[in-house]
């Protein structure tokens, strides 16, 4: 499964609509995302499973890259 994350890069700030990005995760469970992601220092605000329409519009964007969590 894909799942978009939504994320500061601080995390200690506070969400910002402007300052918030996302990146693109492959794994079986949003556990599994928030447990590979546990190293990063940021700060995740939302992590949402991509139905396949809804993958199929996010490829479209310049700045598609799914990462693994193997």
């Amino acid at each position: 499964m894909i799942f978009k994350v939504m994320y500061q890069e601080l995390p200690n700030e506070i969400p910002v609509r402007e300052r918030t990005k996302s990146l693109y995760f492959e794994a079986q469970s949003q556990r599994e995302v928030r447990q590979k992601l546990s190293d990063r220092s940021i700060n995740i605000e939302f992590i949402q499973q991509l139905d396949d329409a809804h993958l199929a519009y996010e490829k479209n964007s310049p700045n598609f890259k799914v990462e693994n969590a193997s």
